[in-house]
């Protein structure tokens, strides 16, 4: 499996980022987040594109059973690509795509470099490399690590946000680190969605406290809520 190298990120330090927060107050809002927890989808034209292209997600401590609890809620026809950077020790792989897979009814992968996006499959980034997708597909990199991270969050966010723009779908789940941060923040700034598990259902809060503290969510939701609200947003089309 051949690994490819990235240029460096242009990071900065999340605004308010960290196990400072406490509690959640309203999350900034764009016009698609208003309705995302209230499940009332408005009329699209059929024949129209999709709104959106891929479903990124980041986690790190708890992220196991949180990812698990995500999969499980999805339907077997979710129609979009899914990729997964979960932070874990090198020796997990299979263990990890096979615990996955025991949660979905869609198939889970090990990103391998140059493999196609396909809908509604799932990808894990594997364990040490960090994921990114372009045009053409996945790449692995062997760059250092970010945010004290390989595979970063931040790395496959970027990426996505970069390739897809307002198609891309993030959702910051559980985590002790401030890792996916900056890279939601480059999502909503390219017109796409910030999913943001509520602190307070979270098993280790401070991921994504510093996604609100950096202003990076576009709603915060209860983790329960989550897998519902992606399924409408898959079924949502883009409106020239």
């Amino acid at each position: 499996m051949k690994r490819n190298s990235i240029g460096k990120l242009r990071r900065g330090a999340p605004t308010g980022a960290g196990a400072g927060s406490t509690g959640v107050t309203a999350a900034p809002t764009q016009p698609e987040a208003a309705s995302l927890a209230c499940g009332q989808g408005r009329k699209w034209d059929a024949s129209a594109p999709s709104a959106y292209s891929i479903v990124v997600i980041g986690a790190s401590l708890g992220g196991t059973k949180a990812i698990s609890s995500l999969l499980s809620a999805l339907p077997g026809h979710f129609p979009l690509p899914l990729a997964i950077v979960l932070h874990r020790g090198v020796d997990s792989d299979a263990t990890l795509r096979h615990l996955f897979q025991s949660h979905s009814t869609l198939p889970v992968l090990e990103a391998e470099d140059k493999m196609p996006v396909a809908a509604g499959h799932v990808y894990l980034a594997p364990a040490n490399y960090h994921l990114l997708i372009g045009k053409t597909g996945f790449s692995l990199s062997t760059e250092a690590p970010v945010a004290s991270a390989r595979p970063a969050i931040d790395v496959l966010f970027e990426s996505a946000s970069a390739t897809y723009g307002s198609k891309t779908l993030g959702v910051l789940l559980t985590g002790a680190s401030t890792d996916g941060a900056l890279g939601a923040a480059k999502i909503r700034e390219r017109g796409g969605i910030v999913v943001v598990q509520d602190p307070a259902t979270a098993e280790c809060p401070v991921m994504p406290q510093a996604a609100i503290g950096a202003a990076a969510a576009s709603v915060i939701l209860p983790l329960d809520a989550i897998s519902g609200v992606l399924d409408e947003l898959s079924q949502r089309q883009h409106r020239g």
